[in-house]
């Protein structure tokens, strides 16, 4: 049975997913001119698990991290971050790897990957016990970064979300498209990533996922555009009960406006949109979206706060350099969206 920190009882959310280390160049210079990288803990999954362990939730990883230094800095990472890892494994190869160049005024951050066969992409998942490691858990959070790394990847994120529907499981499920991932291998995206979204009950994903699922365009623009992505999403996964987006408008690499939204069948909740000026880091923000969500809808919240606890954590990993938005729960359940003096 998965468990949480210090024996605390069954993980409510399981992540299955590779565990990355960033390296970041310095003071904005671009990756050809750097001197020194600052290293960080990453990975779509990862972020999720650890942003929610931050949050009061038991969380656990199912990944496999290579036995040495690099290896050794992101178990310490996540272990520290709250992450239970014992249905995690050691194994043999090398460290997925992934170069940042950070963006500066009208120039955009860059991501460069080196994780071609790493240890988890060459691991054998065909023998895991999906069983043993969701048992007791409430949640299973995978994304489209792990099928879109070949195709034993795609079959055992498969497996592992059939295992949870059959265990009576909610999967969560973003769809994180990352064509030169996908176009590295003789792929299909859209057929793979259908059968996967057929058996999540929360889809992170816009109207621009949703058209490339549905080979669809959407008419319209802003909320009636979601809203008709939204619709068409229900109506072609119907195990679907949420489907959550942001709406990012960039107005320099430092300053951008955010705003968060969650459709159900019913009804789709737009949040107001928050300016975010002297942004420090967006990488990650995505997961810390998904992360504030599912505490939401955890905790048994409606859909409009669990929309609003998204943005939230979402903004606040804006503020933090690396790829984990570690906050307590007071700091989200408290965001006003203002700049705020100095706590004292």
């Amino acid at each position: 049975m998965a468990t949480g920190p210090a024996g605390s009882g069954p993980a409510r959310l399981i992540g299955f997913g590779e565990v990355l280390t960033r390296l970041a160049t310095q003071g904005r210079v671009q990756l050809a001119q750097a001197r020194s990288l600052d290293l960080h803990i990453g990975g779509a999954e990862a972020n999720v698990a650890a942003a929610l362990a931050s949050l009061g939730h038991r969380t656990a990883m199912v990944s496999a991290i290579p036995h040495h230094g690099l290896g050794d800095s992101a178990w310490r990472a996540l272990s520290a971050a709250g992450v239970d890892l014992r249905h995690s494994v050691r194994a043999p190869g090398r460290q997925g790897l992934y170069f940042l160049t950070p963006g500066g005024s009208l120039r955009a951050s860059e991501i460069l990957y080196d994780r071609a066969g790493s240890a988890f992409a060459l691991h054998d998942w065909a023998g895991f016990d999906w069983q043993a490691a969701l048992a007791g858990a409430e949640w299973l959070h995978v994304s489209g970064i792990t099928p879109a790394l070949g195709p034993d990847l795609a079959l055992a994120t498969h497996t592992a979300m059939a295992a949870a529907r059959a265990l009576g499981l909610r999967i969560s499920f973003d769809g994180n498209y990352r064509p030169a991932l996908w176009e590295s291998w003789d792929s299909n995206p859209r057929a793979i990533l259908t059968e996967l979204v057929r058996q999540a009950d929360l889809f992170f994903a816009n109207h621009r996922d949703m058209a490339l699922l549905l080979d669809h365009p959407f008419s319209g623009d802003g909320e009636a555009r979601r809203r008709e992505a939204a619709l068409a999403g229900f109506e072609a996964f119907p195990n679907l009960k949420w489907i959550a987006s942001t709406a990012r408008h960039v107005e320099t690499s430092d300053c951008h406006r955010l705003a968060a939204r969650i459709d159900t069948l019913e009804t789709g909740f737009q949040t107001r949109e928050v300016l975010m000026p002297g942004i420090i880091d967006r990488i990650g923000g995505g997961d810390a979206f998904a992360a504030g969500v599912l505490h939401g809808l955890i905790e048994g919240t409606d859909v409009p706060r669990a929309a609003e606890l998204g943005l939230a954590l979402a903004c606040l990993k804006h503020s933090v350099p690396g790829d984990m938005a570690l906050f307590p729960r007071a700091d989200v359940e408290g965001f006003s969206g203002e700049g705020a003096d100095v706590k004292r």
